[in-house]
């Protein structure tokens, strides 16, 4: 659970669980380059962590800018000299890919599906890609760690592209991981977690009132959840940290749920 000498690439890292998955980078010893459309963010953040005692910077990447990503892996071998580690943690929906109850099943927005899928999929896929590479070339002990969710698991109301996508990465991960353990014998592992539900910027409003009290959607989310709550974003830390470290050599391809029980509970 040490990650001490090593650096981690956290793309969506201006996020919310992308804040909390900074500090425990740092937390556990390692370097961490905080990536995220708001290049102001990310510097804000990473000197927030170099004031507590951390290495860190920050950069202005958008993830499925393979242009942006090859600057940002050029800068990143510039002041560390290697890569051992990738979250990928950029992801999120966009209201045109909700379906709601009283919505035409069959006049779908598949523009706004498709962009869900490019975001969720491929802004993993294609910084693995390039910053996979660098891993390859430089650290002896690499890990990438996704980010699934439980709506890949069982079927979630309203959410068809962001559902599909997490989909989309849990075959991905398992997929890589074959070919990562074939080809390098476990010098790059690939992995996943499966968070249950967390309040996001992206999600609050659907869970919560502005005063704080649950919608009708967070009710039924916390009805379904055995811990009888949503999860705190520094709750993945550890998960995190595992699959990032070598203590997890001889996990691959899984998906570690976080998740409070959810997808385990049938509601009844």
């Amino acid at each position: 659970m040490n990650l001490s000498g090593k650096v981690i690439v956290v793309t969506g890292g201006t996020g919310v669980l992308g804040y909390s998955f900074n500090k425990a980078i740092v937390a556990a010893g390692g370097s961490v380059c905080i990536l995220g459309r708001k290049g102001d963010t990310a510097e804000a953040r990473a000197a927030e962590l170099t004031a507590e005692g951390g290495r860190a910077i920050g950069i202005a990447c958008d993830v499925l800018n393979e242009s942006d990503l090859r600057r940002a892996n050029e800068r990143i071998l510039s002041e560390f000299g290697k890569i051992d580690g990738l979250v990928n943690a950029a992801g999120g929906n966009q209201p045109g890919a909700v379906v709601q109850p009283e919505g035409d099943l069959f006049a779908l927005d598949m523009g706004a599906l498709e962009a869900v899928l490019q975001l969720n999929l491929f802004g993993s896929l294609l910084p693995t890609q390039v910053f996979g590479q660098s891993m390859r070339d430089t650290s002896e002990a690499a890990s990438i760690v996704n980010i699934s969710s439980v709506s890949a698991r069982t079927a979630v109301t309203k959410v068809l592209g962001y559902s599909m996508a997490k989909a989309a990465i849990e075959s991905y991960t398992k997929w890589m991981a074959v070919e990562l353990g074939r080809r390098f014998g476990g010098r790059i592992r690939i992995n996943a977690i499966m968070p249950g539900f967390f309040l996001t910027e992206q999600n609050r409003s659907l869970l919560t009132q502005p005063d704080g009290s649950l919608t009708d959607r967070g009710q039924k989310v916390v009805g379904k959840t055995p811990l009888n709550r949503f999860g705190r974003p520094e709750e993945l830390s550890a998960a995190l940290v595992y699959l990032l470290s070598d203590a997890s050599s001889f996990v691959m391809g899984s998906s570690l749920e976080v998740d409070g029980g959810f997808t385990m509970f049938s509601g009844v």
